[in-house]
């Protein structure tokens, strides 16, 4: 894994213009989880995987209507 693309708690919300405690939660969320990568007590994430998976589950979302 290239760990140079990774980014911490903080960057991954602003990228998703949300709060961190919000990118917290989703991280323990069971099958929602967003991807992210544990390093010791420290969380990071690929910001194109986290973009991605969310683009996915949307489109699983809207399809189960």
């Amino acid at each position: 894994m290239n760990t140079s693309n990774l980014v911490n708690v903080q960057e991954m919300a602003t990228i998703l213009n949300v709060p961190v405690s919000w990118i917290y939660q989703r991280t323990c969320q069971g099958a929602d989880k967003i991807p992210h990568v544990k390093i010791g007590k420290y969380v990071r994430f690929n910001p194109e995987e986290v973009i991605n998976f969310f683009k996915n589950h949307k489109l699983i979302a809207s399809e189960s209507k």
